[in-house]
């Protein structure tokens, strides 16, 4: 027995409108059409599917088990074409991100507030455990985006730029550090640096000041949490180099100094790795766009 979606639609109609005149009006065919569609499909399960002779016209059992598929598959079949038209209008997908920066997390939420209003329909979701592998994860089409300050030459893959942002010493008020000015690569030979849980060739710290200079910090403590980094801190427990979003608040807590790293500062970017293909996509490049925008919004309050 070839039972098509037509079928499905022709058993749902003449039972919800009890006649084959508006049930044919309503699937915008003939009422011989559907008469012949009808009769094509006893002949092939070989029973009558309706009642002959009763007004409204009535299914048979046979004919109220086909009801019952129809009643489960077609919602099934249309919540799939309207998935796949979103998907060609650019209006649902999957957003999985993956972030090489512990610190992202302060701006980056807010962010998917954000988008998560405009884009109701988009899946969303952050896979933290992937950090150490974001962007072959990308590659592998795990995940759809990846927050990164290290773009890569990898084939397929587009580093779109976000922002700016200054790496910066924060110390308790009462270091000794505090005093200065600007802190160098030296001042933090015998300090304990505490820092996330990554490798050091991940932390600006490291890649951008103490590694080039040849210094290695007394010790390192390393902490899963902003908010426990800067509690260890201000217990003078050891120094920490952290982005100027997280900092913004505790400059004017009489518990931390921050100072830029050399007499310049420093500054690194922060990008958005996607898939070459899938940039240009509506939802995506509309995160890209918040994500550029809304933390320097958050930064200048």
């Amino acid at each position: 027995m070839h039972i098509e979606f037509r079928h499905l639609r022709t058993i749902k109609a003449i039972h919800d409108e009890g006649g084959l005149a508006r049930a044919a009006d309503r699937l915008n065919i003939t009422q011989s059409a559907l008469s012949h569609q009808v009769k094509n499909l006893e002949d092939q399960a070989g029973v009558e599917l309706f009642v002959r002779r009763s007004k409204p016209l009535k299914l048979s059992p046979a004919g109220m088990r086909l009801l019952r598929a129809a009643e489960r598959i077609l919602p099934e079949v249309a919540a799939l074409e309207a998935e796949f038209a979103g998907l060609v209008a650019g209006s649902t997908g999957r957003l999985h991100i993956a972030i090489e920066c512990h610190a992202c997390f302060e701006w980056l939420f807010p962010v998917l507030e954000q988008f998560r209003r405009a884009w109701p329909d988009v899946d969303v979701d952050i896979r933290p455990g992937l950090a150490f592998d974001a962007l072959p994860a990308l590659q592998r089409e795990t995940v759809d985006l990846v927050i990164s300050s290290d773009p890569e030459d990898l084939a397929g893959i587009s580093f779109q730029p976000l922002f700016d942002y200054e790496p910066v010493f924060v110390a308790a008020r009462g270091h000794p550090l505090a005093e200065k000015e600007f802190v160098t690569a030296e001042d933090f030979a015998d300090q304990t640096l505490i820092t996330y849980p990554v490798p050091p060739e991940r932390l600006d710290a490291f890649t951008e000041l103490l590694i080039p200079a040849g210094v290695t910090p007394q010790a390192i403590r390393q902490v899963e949490l902003t908010a426990m980094i800067l509690i260890l801190v201000a217990s003078q427990r050891g120094v920490a180099v952290l982005p100027d979003w997280v900092v913004r608040d505790i400059k004017l807590q009489s518990d931390y100094v921050t100072r830029p790293l050399t007499k310049t500062g420093l500054t690194r970017r922060l990008y958005a790795a996607v898939r070459s293909d899938e940039s240009d996509r509506p939802f995506m490049a509309h995160f890209t766009r918040l994500a550029r925008t809304e933390p320097l919004k958050m930064m200048r309050r």
